[in-house]
């Protein structure tokens, strides 16, 4: 019988655990690729909020048929989206008129979307527009109801 004189569970030194600069390396490489996440995200993120404008356009021009179908006429350029949410009283006067929001919505950069009767891509009908991303009305990165169609 041959009587094994070494030590169990203790390992080479070189086999103990991780040196410094080897957690570092690790470490930086999660780092890239953190890094890395979080700016694809971002570009995510901006598809997300184009899509979501375009959504709610395409519920703002859903809510106002309904309020030509009622009140027989679009709001005018005065009345504005104002018209959906509280009843005019400048002409046009609705025939009829039902509330089609509690409170106008934001758009999700956080500003208020304009309203033009009549539309400037086409002049026969009304347009809602978001700003976009800039916040500037009449820039490349604007949101129109009538490029929906």
């Amino acid at each position: 019988m041959k009587v094994n004189h070494e030590k169990r569970g203790l390992r080479p030194r070189s086999a103990q655990g991780f040196s410094l600069l080897e957690m570092v390396i690790v470490l930086g490489i999660i780092a890239l690729i953190l890094g890395a996440a979080i700016t694809f995200s971002g570009g995510i993120t901006g598809a997300a909020r184009e899509q979501a404008a375009e959504a709610k356009l395409r519920e703002f021009v859903a809510k106002i048929e309904t309020y030509r179908m009622m009140a027989g006429t679009y709001p005018s350029q005065q009345q504005g989206l104002q018209a959906l949410v509280e009843k005019p009283t400048s002409a046009p006067e609705p025939r009829r008129w039902k509330q089609q929001f509690k409170s106008l919505p934001k758009d999700p950069w956080g500003q208020d979307y304009d309203y033009k009767n009549p539309g400037s891509r086409d002049p026969t009908t009304f347009e809602v527009l978001s700003k976009g991303e800039d916040q500037e009305l009449g820039t490349d990165d604007d949101l129109s109801s009538q490029a929906l169609q």
